[in-house]
């Protein structure tokens, strides 16, 4: 017939699929809902421990512990299908870092950690095991969660053991992890004739998040 346009059977069956696709499908799950949480740095902690041997005390082992409270960070939560929630990048400030000895964190902010001049830790999940196929009102659950971690500016995959409990609007939860300093470029502190301390240092986050408005 004059005047018809001729289409190519593959054109019209790609079109046929493309109106199917367009189609609204019966029964298929909404969005992901993910509630946003953020962590509230009055009510968390990140805490270092690090052993070190006191030379002028007899080689008296004393173990140092730093505490900060200046933490950022954002945890996102389905409760519908828990597999899908996520953490959002944590930041620490660890030129805050204070322990009992104002001249130790001196020393580190100057000297050894510099933080003075890299001030800000970041730790960006990559990685959760352990999530729970189905939410619990608080229930407490066991996670792994890899990252990258930044120090300095040295980034390195690092592990935590995680467990977290949500009750209501509210997130708790504890983070460990081991760091090695020669890992982030630097040495552990040592100072001749007085101290030296291990390579090693135990990281512990408690924290409290509330969910956002």
């Amino acid at each position: 017939m004059q005047g018809r346009l001729r289409v190519h059977p593959r054109v019209d069956l790609l079109i046929a699929i493309a109106a199917i696709l367009a189609l609204p499908v019966l029964g298929a799950a909404a969005p992901t809902s993910l509630q946003r949480y953020t962590i509230v740095p009055s009510e968390s902690q990140v805490i270092y421990r690090v052993g070190e041997t006191l030379f002028r005390e007899g080689n008296r082992y004393n173990l140092a512990v730093g505490v900060t409270n200046a933490v950022k960070g954002e945890i996102l939560v389905d409760r519908t299908n828990p597999r899908n929630s996520r953490i959002g990048t944590i930041t620490v400030d660890i030129s805050t870092f204070r322990t009992d000895n104002p001249r130790r964190d001196n020393a580190i902010r100057e000297r050894w950690l510099e933080s003075a001049r890299f001030p800000i830790a970041e730790f960006r999940p990559t990685t959760i095991q352990g999530l729970p196929s189905a939410y619990t009102e608080g229930r407490e659950v066991t996670l792994q969660v890899t990252g990258d971690l930044k120090i300095r500016d040295v980034t390195r995959p690092t592990t935590f053991s995680v467990t977290v409990k949500l009750e209501g609007d509210r997130l708790t939860g504890t983070a460990t992890g081991m760091i090695r300093m020669t890992d982030f470029g630097f040495d552990p502190p040592s100072i001749l004739g007085i101290l030296r301390a291990e390579n090693e240092v135990e990281i512990e986050f408690r924290f409290v998040a509330r969910r956002a408005p």
